[in-house]
């Protein structure tokens, strides 16, 4: 596995890679669009190193990730979960 790169780490708005299949990723992709998150999306079904770039930042290889630009990034998150980050960022 190759290590992730710092703009992929560190992006500068919030970044979830994930595809349209997945039910976790529809619906953390839908929290996300319901609280008018202004976010980058990574379509691992067009984007060629989507699915490897994901696994170097998470390590494994479910989805979604959602990536923060902290550089902290959750795998499969719960609504309840992202929310709660979401909702730590806007207090930040």
């Amino acid at each position: 596995m190759t290590s992730p790169a710092a703009s992929d780490r560190y992006p500068a708005r919030i970044t979830m890679y994930g595809a349209a299949w997945c039910s976790d990723c529809r619906r953390s992709k839908a929290l996300l669009d319901r609280r008018d998150i202004d976010y980058d999306y990574v379509d691992l079904e067009a984007v060629i190193d989507g699915a490897d770039r994901a696994k170097a930042i998470s390590g494994r290889t479910q989805i979604p990730v959602v990536v923060f630009p902290d550089g902290t990034h959750f795998t499969e998150p719960t609504d309840a979960e992202l929310a709660a980050k979401l909702d730590e960022a806007v207090a930040a």
